[in-house]
């Protein structure tokens, strides 16, 4: 069980390291740590670049959150792993992908938020939570008009996907990712607070802006 823990964290860093920021400044030559909220993920892409880089980046960061769970659970059936292991090599799977998007080796371990790869992680791991956290992720944003309201969601939806698997393991590993969370967006907060946090309905006005 031990060498499967550390492969699949291994894996599971290695897969969430890939950034779909990177695709992003490879096609507009904008390096998205550098501009904006300096930050490297789908929020910022779309504020910087707009809709269509911010969908791609989301695109690809949700993918391998998706991918990663879904890989292991292909060889951890293959390989006949024990069933009663399963929820904690998928959790810790995904808990890896989360935590290489967020401090990736070569961002000097400072990513994304890892948002979308969440969404991918819920989605692999059972879809109806998945749907059920981007559902409310949206609704929660659009109500508040603030991103960061929505993502906390997710993460709460993450945690009864834990308690839904019914095992101790992926709850504690829920927990610190909310916990994680909460603390990568610190700034978010204090943005809010000094008034000067970017709101949903903005990226909405500069499109009609545009037209």
């Amino acid at each position: 069980m031990g060498l499967w823990i550390v492969g699949v964290l291994i894996f599971g860093y290695a897969v969430g390291c890939l950034h779909g920021s990177i695709v992003a400044q490879k096609i507009s030559g904008v390096n998205l740590k550098e501009t904006g909220v300096k930050n490297a993920g789908a929020s910022n892409a779309t504020i910087v670049l707009g809709k269509k880089f911010g969908a791609l980046v989301a695109a690809i960061d949700i993918g391998k959150g998706a991918a990663t769970v879904l890989l292991v659970r292909f060889f951890a059936i293959t390989m006949q792993v024990p069933t009663d292991i399963m929820p904690l090599l998928l959790f810790l799977a995904g808990a890896a992908a989360v935590i290489g998007h967020n401090f990736p080796f070569y961002m000097q371990f400072n990513g994304g938020k890892g948002t979308a790869t969440v969404i991918g992680v819920l989605l692999a791991l059972d879809w109806r939570f998945g749907l059920i956290g981007l559902g409310l992720l949206i609704l929660i944003a659009l109500v508040t008009d603030f991103l960061v309201f929505g993502v906390l969601m997710l993460y709460v939806t993450l945690i009864a996907a834990a308690i839904w698997a019914d095992d101790y393991w992926p709850i504690m590993v829920a927990l610190l990712l909310f916990i994680m969370a909460i603390w990568k967006h610190i700034e978010n907060f204090e943005r809010m607070k000094a008034r000067t946090e970017k709101r949903v309905s903005a990226v909405f006005k500069r499109k009609q802006a545009k037209n």
